[in-house]
């Protein structure tokens, strides 16, 4: 039946309403200022990464223009400035998106293609302070974790810091990696003139290799340098040929195998 203000209850729910009326108002508005936030934080977070992703994409296409012209020995004076604006030009753009976008995946993506750059233009320190800002980014990813930091200890060997090239390659990674490690380890290890630690970690990752069917002719050349003669390793017959458009660069252990004696060439 409806109240009418002569109803014996009408004081009652009319005082009822008045007390409880501003917490029924309250209680809907912050169920629709949720709704509402967590529509907008979807779409502008969907937004965010769109554009980061665009940023990017520009930053691959600068960073392939130079890469390209680099390889070119005979450039022309004006072909040399043009060069050298691109890869400012470069790392400014990385610079931005890291600035913009700095716990993204195409962060880190950028901070590697500096690094990259900077090796290549023998910059090592400077590329060490570059992967030390990708290491920093948390991508709750253990895989590229492993990559940065054993790339950040190389160019740290690279630039002549040994007791830090060590500090940085000794942490715990990946079973996947460790054969890099250990290999990267020997490198420090001989930088240093301690040329048993150098042959046992060798030893190491050659036997890590070897559990994984797997052979480095470069890491063969480092341990008959020092005398110690690898045993062959049989590598596991491949029944399918991967085609060089469906690898993954940026998870698998191969993204690291470029030790610090790569690193330098």
């Amino acid at each position: 039946m409806a109240l009418t203000p002569n109803s014996p209850n009408a004081d009652n729910s009319m005082q009822a309403l008045k007390q409880y009326g501003s917490y029924i108002v309250t209680a809907i508005l912050l169920a629709l200022a949720a709704y509402f936030g967590w529509t907008y934080w979807q779409d502008n977070h969907a937004r965010v990464d769109t554009v980061a992703a665009d940023h990017y994409a520009d930053i691959q296409r600068l960073n392939e223009e130079v890469s390209l012209a680099s390889q070119n020995p005979d450039l022309e004076t004006e072909a040399q400035e043009a060069l050298v604006q691109s890869r400012t030009q470069l790392n400014k753009d990385i610079d931005a998106l890291v600035i913009q976008h700095g716990e993204s995946i195409y962060a880190w993506q950028a901070l590697m293609i500096k690094a990259r750059q900077q090796v290549d233009n023998d910059e090592f320190t400077a590329a060490s302070e570059t992967l030390k800002k990708a290491l920093e980014i948390d991508l709750g990813d253990a895989g590229l974790k492993a990559i940065t930091r054993l790339r950040y200890a190389t160019t740290l060997l690279a630039a002549g810091d040994t007791e830090a090239a060590l500090a940085a390659a000794n942490n715990d990674i990946p079973s996947s990696f460790e054969a890099s490690q250990q290999e990267l380890l020997g490198d420090i290890y001989l930088a240093q003139g301690n040329k048993d630690s150098a042959i046992q970690s060798y030893n190491n990752a050659w036997e890590l290799l070897r559990s994984r069917q797997e052979t480095r002719a470069v890491l063969a050349l480092k341990m008959e340098s020092l005398g110690s003669m690898p045993e062959p390793i049989e590598e596991q017959a491949r029944l399918i040929q991967a085609s060089p458009t469906s690898a993954q660069p940026l998870a698998e252990t191969g993204a690291v195998e470029g030790t610090a004696s790569e690193v330098t060439q």
